[in-house]
Protein backbone atom coordinates (compact mmCIF):
# COMPACT_ATOMS: atom_id res chain seq x y z
CA UNK A 1 0.00 0.00 0.00
CA UNK A 2 1.38 3.38 -1.00
CA UNK A 3 2.27 5.83 1.75
CA UNK A 4 0.27 9.02 2.10
CA UNK A 5 2.06 12.05 0.69
CA UNK A 6 2.96 14.96 2.96
CA UNK A 7 4.37 18.00 1.15
CA UNK A 8 7.18 19.90 2.85
CA UNK A 9 7.68 23.43 1.50
CA UNK A 10 11.20 24.70 2.11
CA UNK A 11 11.32 28.34 3.20
CA UNK A 12 14.96 28.83 4.21
CA UNK A 13 15.94 31.00 1.19
CA UNK A 14 13.26 33.52 2.18
CA UNK A 15 11.85 33.22 5.70
CA UNK A 16 14.99 31.48 6.89
CA UNK A 17 17.37 34.20 5.78
CA UNK A 18 15.29 37.38 5.93
CA UNK A 19 16.19 38.23 9.53
CA UNK A 20 19.91 37.51 9.22
CA UNK A 21 21.95 40.66 10.01
CA UNK A 22 24.77 39.84 7.59
CA UNK A 23 23.76 39.89 3.94
CA UNK A 24 23.98 36.46 2.30
CA UNK A 25 25.25 36.72 -1.27
CA UNK A 26 23.01 35.95 -4.22
CA UNK A 27 25.47 33.22 -5.20
CA UNK A 28 25.09 31.50 -1.83
CA UNK A 29 21.30 31.80 -2.01
CA UNK A 30 21.32 30.12 -5.41
CA UNK A 31 23.73 27.45 -4.17
CA UNK A 32 21.34 26.82 -1.27
CA UNK A 33 18.41 26.47 -3.68
CA UNK A 34 20.35 23.98 -5.80
CA UNK A 35 21.01 21.87 -2.70
CA UNK A 36 17.36 22.09 -1.66
CA UNK A 37 16.29 20.76 -5.05
CA UNK A 38 18.89 17.99 -4.89
CA UNK A 39 17.42 16.90 -1.54
CA UNK A 40 14.06 16.29 -3.20
CA UNK A 41 12.09 19.44 -2.41
CA UNK A 42 9.86 20.51 -5.26
CA UNK A 43 8.32 23.64 -3.76
CA UNK A 44 10.30 26.36 -2.05
CA UNK A 45 10.24 30.04 -1.17
CA UNK A 46 12.92 31.59 -3.36
CA UNK A 47 12.54 35.20 -2.21
CA UNK A 48 10.24 38.08 -1.42
CA UNK A 49 9.42 41.33 -3.16
CA UNK A 50 9.16 43.72 -0.26
CA UNK A 51 10.79 47.00 0.68
CA UNK A 52 14.59 46.60 0.47
CA UNK A 53 14.91 49.29 3.13
CA UNK A 54 12.80 47.30 5.59
CA UNK A 55 14.16 43.86 4.66
CA UNK A 56 17.59 44.40 3.06
CA UNK A 57 18.33 40.66 3.02
CA UNK A 58 15.67 40.27 0.31
CA UNK A 59 16.83 43.18 -1.86
CA UNK A 60 18.24 40.80 -4.50
CA UNK A 61 14.94 39.09 -5.27
CA UNK A 62 15.16 39.93 -8.96
CA UNK A 63 18.69 38.52 -9.21
CA UNK A 64 17.73 35.35 -7.35
CA UNK A 65 14.77 34.67 -9.65
CA UNK A 66 16.92 35.42 -12.70
CA UNK A 67 19.44 32.84 -11.53
CA UNK A 68 16.99 30.04 -10.73
CA UNK A 69 17.43 26.76 -12.62
CA UNK A 70 14.92 26.05 -15.37
CA UNK A 71 12.96 23.21 -13.81
CA UNK A 72 9.54 22.04 -14.93
CA UNK A 73 9.27 19.83 -11.84
CA UNK A 74 9.85 22.57 -9.25
CA UNK A 75 7.90 25.60 -8.04
CA UNK A 76 9.68 28.71 -6.81
CA UNK A 77 7.42 30.82 -4.60
CA UNK A 78 7.64 34.60 -4.40
CA UNK A 79 6.24 36.41 -1.37
CA UNK A 80 4.37 39.70 -1.73
CA UNK A 81 2.52 42.04 0.64
CA UNK A 82 0.97 44.52 -1.79
CA UNK A 83 0.29 45.37 -5.43
CA UNK A 84 3.82 46.55 -6.06
CA UNK A 85 5.15 43.27 -4.71
CA UNK A 86 2.92 41.27 -7.05
CA UNK A 87 4.03 43.41 -10.00
CA UNK A 88 7.69 42.86 -9.15
CA UNK A 89 7.21 39.13 -8.62
CA UNK A 90 5.52 38.73 -12.00
CA UNK A 91 8.19 40.82 -13.71
CA UNK A 92 10.82 38.52 -12.21
CA UNK A 93 9.05 35.49 -13.66
CA UNK A 94 7.37 34.06 -10.55
CA UNK A 95 4.75 31.41 -11.29
CA UNK A 96 3.48 31.17 -7.71
CA UNK A 97 2.91 34.11 -5.39
CA UNK A 98 2.22 33.86 -1.69
CA UNK A 99 0.37 36.97 -0.52
CA UNK A 100 0.61 37.63 3.20
CA UNK A 101 -2.06 39.13 5.42
CA UNK A 102 -2.04 39.52 9.19
CA UNK A 103 -4.65 38.56 11.74
CA UNK A 104 -3.81 41.51 14.00
CA UNK A 105 -3.60 45.23 13.34
CA UNK A 106 -0.52 45.76 15.51
CA UNK A 107 1.57 43.42 13.41
CA UNK A 108 -0.09 44.36 10.12
CA UNK A 109 0.81 48.04 10.55
CA UNK A 110 4.46 47.19 11.15
CA UNK A 111 4.83 44.34 8.66
CA UNK A 112 2.36 45.20 5.90
CA UNK A 113 2.21 48.97 6.21
CA UNK A 114 -1.45 49.28 7.19
CA UNK A 115 -4.25 47.81 9.25
CA UNK A 116 -5.78 44.50 8.26
CA UNK A 117 -8.75 46.33 6.75
CA UNK A 118 -6.46 48.62 4.77
CA UNK A 119 -4.43 45.74 3.34
CA UNK A 120 -7.58 44.02 2.08
CA UNK A 121 -8.59 47.08 0.06
CA UNK A 122 -6.26 46.05 -2.78
CA UNK A 123 -6.75 42.29 -2.43
CA UNK A 124 -9.15 41.86 -5.37
CA UNK A 125 -6.85 43.89 -7.64
CA UNK A 126 -3.77 41.97 -6.50
CA UNK A 127 -5.48 38.63 -7.12
CA UNK A 128 -6.62 39.72 -10.58
CA UNK A 129 -3.12 40.91 -11.41
CA UNK A 130 -1.59 37.58 -10.38
CA UNK A 131 -4.13 35.69 -12.48
CA UNK A 132 -3.55 37.87 -15.51
CA UNK A 133 0.19 37.35 -15.05
CA UNK A 134 -0.22 33.57 -15.08
CA UNK A 135 0.79 32.96 -11.46
CA UNK A 136 -0.88 30.67 -8.98
CA UNK A 137 -1.91 32.54 -5.85
CA UNK A 138 -1.86 31.42 -2.23
CA UNK A 139 -2.40 33.41 0.94
CA UNK A 140 -0.89 33.28 4.40
CA UNK A 141 -2.41 34.62 7.60
CA UNK A 142 0.45 35.65 9.86
CA UNK A 143 0.00 36.06 13.64
CA UNK A 144 -2.81 33.50 13.36
CA UNK A 145 -2.05 32.23 16.87
CA UNK A 146 -0.96 35.40 18.61
CA UNK A 147 0.54 38.85 18.03
CA UNK A 148 3.62 40.38 19.70
CA UNK A 149 1.81 43.72 19.93
CA UNK A 150 -1.89 42.91 20.32
CA UNK A 151 -1.58 39.68 22.30
CA UNK A 152 -4.12 36.89 21.89
CA UNK A 153 -6.01 36.69 18.60
CA UNK A 154 -9.56 35.35 18.65
CA UNK A 155 -10.51 32.32 16.58
CA UNK A 156 -13.39 34.34 15.12
CA UNK A 157 -10.86 36.85 13.82
CA UNK A 158 -8.88 34.11 12.06
CA UNK A 159 -12.05 32.79 10.45
CA UNK A 160 -13.00 36.28 9.27
CA UNK A 161 -9.60 36.89 7.68
CA UNK A 162 -9.60 33.39 6.14
CA UNK A 163 -12.99 34.00 4.55
CA UNK A 164 -11.79 37.27 3.06
CA UNK A 165 -8.65 35.59 1.70
CA UNK A 166 -10.70 32.78 0.14
CA UNK A 167 -13.06 35.27 -1.52
CA UNK A 168 -10.40 35.54 -4.24
CA UNK A 169 -9.07 32.78 -6.46
CA UNK A 170 -6.46 31.22 -4.16
CA UNK A 171 -5.59 27.53 -4.22
CA UNK A 172 -4.05 27.37 -0.74
CA UNK A 173 -4.30 29.14 2.62
CA UNK A 174 -1.65 28.97 5.33
CA UNK A 175 -2.02 29.72 9.02
CA UNK A 176 1.26 30.98 10.45
CA UNK A 177 2.38 30.94 14.06
CA UNK A 178 4.66 33.90 13.45
CA UNK A 179 5.93 34.21 17.02
CA UNK A 180 5.72 30.57 18.10
CA UNK A 181 3.06 30.82 20.81
CA UNK A 182 0.68 28.06 19.72
CA UNK A 183 0.03 24.76 21.46
CA UNK A 184 -1.48 21.72 19.72
CA UNK A 185 -4.93 22.51 21.14
CA UNK A 186 -4.78 25.94 19.44
CA UNK A 187 -3.75 24.34 16.17
CA UNK A 188 -6.60 21.83 16.22
CA UNK A 189 -9.16 24.50 17.10
CA UNK A 190 -8.09 27.04 14.48
CA UNK A 191 -7.60 24.68 11.58
CA UNK A 192 -10.93 23.03 12.33
CA UNK A 193 -12.67 26.42 12.38
CA UNK A 194 -11.02 27.66 9.18
CA UNK A 195 -11.64 24.39 7.34
CA UNK A 196 -15.34 24.73 8.08
CA UNK A 197 -15.47 28.32 6.83
CA UNK A 198 -13.65 28.26 3.47
CA UNK A 199 -14.38 26.44 0.19
CA UNK A 200 -13.15 22.86 -0.15
CA UNK A 201 -11.14 23.91 -3.22
CA UNK A 202 -8.71 25.79 -0.94
CA UNK A 203 -6.23 23.44 0.68
CA UNK A 204 -4.68 24.24 4.03
CA UNK A 205 -1.02 24.74 4.86
CA UNK A 206 0.73 25.26 8.21
CA UNK A 207 3.72 27.44 9.09
CA UNK A 208 5.18 27.04 12.57
CA UNK A 209 7.97 28.78 14.43
CA UNK A 210 9.74 27.01 17.27
CA UNK A 211 10.18 29.95 19.63
CA UNK A 212 8.79 27.98 22.59
CA UNK A 213 9.73 24.47 21.43
CA UNK A 214 6.19 23.49 20.40
CA UNK A 215 6.55 23.47 16.60
CA UNK A 216 6.89 19.71 16.07
CA UNK A 217 3.92 18.99 18.31
CA UNK A 218 1.96 21.65 16.46
CA UNK A 219 2.88 20.11 13.11
CA UNK A 220 1.50 16.76 14.24
CA UNK A 221 -1.70 18.46 15.42
CA UNK A 222 -2.09 20.15 12.02
CA UNK A 223 -1.64 16.87 10.18
CA UNK A 224 -4.21 15.27 12.48
CA UNK A 225 -6.62 17.96 11.26
CA UNK A 226 -6.02 16.97 7.66
CA UNK A 227 -3.30 19.48 6.71
CA UNK A 228 -0.97 17.93 4.18
CA UNK A 229 1.32 20.88 3.40
CA UNK A 230 3.85 22.08 5.99
CA UNK A 231 6.50 24.78 5.82
CA UNK A 232 9.94 24.21 7.24
CA UNK A 233 13.36 25.83 7.17
CA UNK A 234 16.45 23.64 7.00
CA UNK A 235 18.57 24.07 10.09
CA UNK A 236 15.63 25.71 11.85
CA UNK A 237 16.77 29.19 10.84
CA UNK A 238 14.50 32.17 10.44
CA UNK A 239 12.53 34.90 12.09
CA UNK A 240 10.79 38.13 11.26
CA UNK A 241 12.30 41.63 11.47
CA UNK A 242 8.97 42.89 12.81
CA UNK A 243 8.39 40.23 15.49
CA UNK A 244 10.66 40.90 18.47
CA UNK A 245 12.17 37.74 19.95
CA UNK A 246 10.67 35.37 17.42
CA UNK A 247 13.01 32.42 16.91
CA UNK A 248 13.39 30.34 13.78
CA UNK A 249 11.05 28.14 11.82
CA UNK A 250 10.60 24.49 12.61
CA UNK A 251 13.60 22.63 11.16
CA UNK A 252 12.63 20.86 7.94
CA UNK A 253 14.98 17.96 8.56
CA UNK A 254 13.25 17.39 11.90
CA UNK A 255 9.86 17.36 10.17
CA UNK A 256 11.15 15.01 7.45
CA UNK A 257 12.56 12.56 9.98
CA UNK A 258 9.49 12.56 12.22
CA UNK A 259 6.87 12.18 9.52
CA UNK A 260 8.86 9.50 7.69
CA UNK A 261 8.89 7.55 10.97
CA UNK A 262 5.13 8.12 11.14
CA UNK A 263 4.69 6.49 7.74
CA UNK A 264 4.34 9.50 5.43
CA UNK A 265 6.07 9.97 2.10
CA UNK A 266 7.71 13.41 2.01
CA UNK A 267 9.87 12.73 -1.03
CA UNK A 268 12.87 14.11 0.84
CA UNK A 269 16.33 12.57 0.94
CA UNK A 270 17.08 13.08 4.63
CA UNK A 271 20.85 12.75 4.29
CA UNK A 272 20.93 15.46 1.62
CA UNK A 273 18.59 17.63 3.67
CA UNK A 274 20.96 17.33 6.63
CA UNK A 275 23.93 18.18 4.41
CA UNK A 276 22.05 21.28 3.25
CA UNK A 277 21.36 22.30 6.84
CA UNK A 278 25.08 22.01 7.50
CA UNK A 279 25.80 24.08 4.38
CA UNK A 280 23.53 26.81 5.78
CA UNK A 281 25.38 26.66 9.08
CA UNK A 282 28.66 27.17 7.23
CA UNK A 283 27.32 30.12 5.24
CA UNK A 284 26.02 31.79 8.41
CA UNK A 285 29.12 30.93 10.41
CA UNK A 286 27.24 29.52 13.40
CA UNK A 287 25.43 26.44 14.60
CA UNK A 288 21.77 26.18 13.65
CA UNK A 289 19.04 24.97 16.02
CA UNK A 290 17.75 21.95 14.06
CA UNK A 291 18.12 18.72 16.04
CA UNK A 292 18.24 15.92 13.46
CA UNK A 293 21.20 17.49 11.65
CA UNK A 294 23.18 17.24 14.91
CA UNK A 295 22.09 13.76 15.92
CA UNK A 296 23.76 10.44 15.00
CA UNK A 297 22.28 8.82 11.90
CA UNK A 298 19.34 6.56 12.67
CA UNK A 299 18.65 3.81 11.86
Amino acid sequence: MAKEILELVEVSPRDGLQNEPDIVSTANKLALIDRILAAGFRRLEAGSFVSPKKVPQMADGDAVFAGLPKREDATFIALALNLRGVERALAAGAKEINYVFCASDGFSIRNNGGTVEETFQVWAEAAALAKTGGALLSATISTAFGCPFDGEVAVSRIVEVAERCAAQDIFELALADTIGVAAPSDVRERFRAVKGAIPARVRLRAHFHNTRNTALANAVAAVEQGVRVLDGSLGGIGGCPFAPGAAGNVATEDLAYMFARMGFDTGIDLDKAIDTAKFISGVLGRATPGMVSRAPKWP
